[in-house]
């Protein structure tokens, strides 16, 4: 363990499906802008920053950096997919904690397309192959979107292992819809009973279209700092990370020829 980190301002936007949201630039720029508000921090005062993002051409990053500020420091680009936001704040987090730096910004956005999670680069290997090759050997491949196939493929082998029902599952989406419904910057407001969430199309056994996430637009940024950082700013009790681990698939994630075992557990138990 190195210096201790601080998370001493955050800021967000509100998100919004794809072509109704502001471009991706101008969202992270707005993200920004309201983190460095909620701390007192000038952009000035940002030693290094990281953008995280999986939709977009290289270093879009650097351009969502350009609204705020041009100061000429390093922007990295992160693209770690459903991991990208958490990837960024690690990288942030090891940059203060190593003291290479007092101040850092982390930022996420996302401009989505309407429809189904596809592959944009169709003439090289793709990088979730082993994926899909164990996905295509334990179940099959079907016409439903790929993330739901995966995903709704461990939890069904869940279900079938230990004897959960589908409401238990529903039960998750009914619980995210009343936390979306008391923030203002979730994309939907609206709460469903688990009867409801039951009702709506069936996506992939046992995920409904109300247990699906949706193409969503909308960026998140977070200031990190050192202790001296935040003394020197007047900030005497800040929120710190506590702890904060990564991992990366093992062996056993395609060996054990598992759909739980593929979509992450062994590595989010490492992590854990």
């Amino acid at each position: 363990m190195g210096r201790r980190v601080n998370v001493i301002g955050v800021g967000m936007v509100k998100f919004q499906k794809p072509g109704a949201s502001d471009e991706y630039n101008v969202m992270a720029a707005n993200a920004i802008r309201n983190a460095m508000k909620d701390c007192g921090v000038d952009f000035k005062e940002i030693e290094q920053a990281i953008a995280g993002y999986v939709y977009g051409d290289s270093t879009c990053g650097q351009r969502a950096v350009y609204e705020v500020g041009l100061t000429g420091i390093p922007v990295y680009n992160v693209n770690n997919n459903c991991s990208t936001g958490s990837s960024a704040l690690m990288l942030g987090k090891q940059m203060i904690e190593g003291g290479i730096a007092e101040c850092v910004l982390a930022v996420g956005f996302e401009q989505m397309k309407k429809g189904a999670l596809e592959a944009q680069w169709n003439d090289r290997t793709n990088p979730l192959d082993k994926h899909a090759n164990t996905m295509n050997e334990v179940q099959g491949v079907n016409a439903a979107p790929g993330a739901a196939q995966m995903f709704g493929g461990a939890g069904r082998e869940y279900r079938w292992k230990y004897g959960t029902k589908r409401e238990t599952f529903a039960k998750v989406a009914e619980k995210a819809r009343k936390h979306a419904a008391k923030n203002p910057y979730a994309l939907f407001q609206e709460t469903y009973s688990v009867e409801e969430i039951l009702a709506s199309p069936e996506v992939f056994d046992p995920l409904t279209r109300y247990q699906c996430c949706p193409p969503t637009c909308g960026a998140a940024a977070a200031i990190l700092c050192s202790d001296d950082f935040a003394k020197k700013k007047g900030i005497s009790n800040p929120v710190w990370i506590a702890g904060q681990a990564m991992t990366t698939d093992y062996a056993s994630s395609f060996e054990e020829k598992s759909m739980i075992k593929m979509v992450g557990y062994d590595m989010t138990k490492k992590a854990a």
